[in-house]
């Protein structure tokens, strides 16, 4: 079967799960079959993220529009890489990256790049003949393939929640599952009986759903989220089978002339308790105890996204009994991983194709923490769409986990409903408690 090649690139304005616009791709071969990709957005960003290119033309979407980028696509990147070979992305991704020539994809912007280079994956498995997941997996060395642990954003803090609690995100984390069929029935099950617990403690308003499906119930402190989520687990009868683990997104509540963290930072200052403002020892101390009290098995930026050395200080300090990702810090960047793994900062890495901008790099960066014994805990973003890229990502590089999002929103679930196909269509074994041996199963 001969292999199929760029013949045209259409792009488009769409919007997102949040109402903002973002960037569609559609890819058309040489043998006339339509390729799709849409790129996800985030909200919480950290500051070495490769560029999301807005227009800033006020009068549209508030500045927020992505003509630019989506002219980039069919101006610029089309003329490059018209003609060439839909198999070999990583020809195809060099040729985006040396057309926009910076650091950061100013030029072109990441979500113009990330978008054909989506699309440019998916044309390359059907010129392949084999599933996305399949074509992930080799293009990566061929990983053994299994399916994640679902880890469910639950409970909501940090800048985008109305309550007082700093931790940006809780989950629920189902590892005592057989299947990932009946992990996502486990955690579908205690997402409910957690939705009936809030609202009799903290009343039906507290039941609304965020960005990603998790509920904001009036709480201030790491203990009031850790004791709803274990006495849901209980009520569903999962105790034992279904863990937590939770993404504080540090760097939204640091102060850098103090060099400290504010558990209480959402208070007007008259109010804030000073002994929730705490220095990297102390934090490491605080979310130690939160380990011994709780079933706590991942920890995600527990420091701000310079601090590599809080972060090898947790990594020190209950990195042998609990995964510590780094989101922030490296932004699925190989440099900044490769610092990280110089310093002992984490013993994992959070995988956000939009963080870097291109499956190639993405790619790079999952080598690099399996070569170095890392976890790789693959992430959707707060804006997202209905496409399920993630899921054959996640399965392909055999990551052992990802997180999308509560078992509520459609554009959450399109992940883990394409993940129930996938598993019924191969039978792949689930990671269940060795989620964190990414790439190495």
């Amino acid at each position: 079967m001969s292999s199929t090649t760029v013949a045209h690139l259409h792009a488009r304005e769409i919007l997102d799960s949040r109402g903002n616009p973002t960037v569609e791709v559609e890819l058309t071969d040489s043998k006339g079959q339509v390729f799709l990709a849409a790129v996800p957005s985030g909200a919480s960003t950290g500051d070495m993220e490769a560029c999301e290119l807005r227009d800033g033309d006020k009068s549209r979407y508030g500045g927020k529009g992505v003509l630019a980028a989506v002219a980039n696509v069919t101006d610029k990147i089309l003329p490059a890489i018209k003609g060439m070979t839909t198999e070999d992305i990583a020809s195809i991704d060099h040729t985006m990256l040396e057309l926009d020539g910076t650091k950061f994809k100013t030029n072109l912007g990441a979500n113009a790049i990330l978008g054909v280079s989506m699309a440019v994956c998916r044309a390359g498995a059907a010129s392949c003949g084999e599933p996305l997941y399949q074509h992930i997996n080799h293009l990566a060395g061929s990983p053994t393939m299994i399916m994640p642990v679902p880890c469910f954003n639950v409970i909501n803090g940090g800048v985008h929640a109305g309550n007082f609690l700093a931790p940006q995100e809780f989950f629920l984390i189902p590892l005592g599952a057989p299947t990932f069929r009946e992990a996502l029935r486990m955690g579908a099950e205690t997402y409910h009986v957690l939705k009936s617990l809030i609202a009799k403690k903290y009343g039906i308003e507290s039941t609304a759903v965020g960005d990603e499906g998790g509920f904001a119930p009036n709480i201030s402190t790491v203990e009031e989220a850790m004791d709803l989520l274990v006495e849901a687990i209980d009520i569903a009868g999962y105790t034992g089978h279904i863990y937590v683990g939770s993404d504080p997104a540090a760097s939204e509540w640091y102060n850098k002339e103090t060099d400290s963290y504010n558990f209480d930072f959402k208070r007007p200052l008259d109010q804030q308790d000073p002994s929730k403002v705490m220095k990297k020892e102390e934090v490491v101390k605080f979310w130690e105890e939160i380990k011994n009290k709780y079933p706590l098995k991942l920890l995600e930026d527990p420091f701000q996204d310079l601090d590599f050395e809080g972060h090898a200080l947790m990594t020190a300090a209950i990195g042998e009994d609990i995964e510590i990702v780094g989101d922030d810090l490296y932004c699925t960047n190989v440099e900044f991983v490769r610092k990280g793994v110089d310093l002992q900062a984490t013993n994992a890495m959070l995988l956000k194709v939009n963080q870097i901008g291109t499956i190639t790099e993405s790619l790079k960066a999952f080598k690099m923490c399996q070569d170095n014994q890392w976890g790789v805990f693959v992430s959707h973003r707060s804006g997202e769409t209905t496409d399920d890229f993630i899921a054959d990502l996640t399965v392909g590089l055999g990551t052992g986990h990802l997180k999308t999002g509560a078992p509520c929103r459609g554009e959450r679930l399109a992940k883990y409903n394409e993940l129930l196909r996938i598993e019924e269509r191969t039978g792949l074994g689930y990671a269940g408690y060795e989620f964190r041996n990414s790439g190495h199963f």
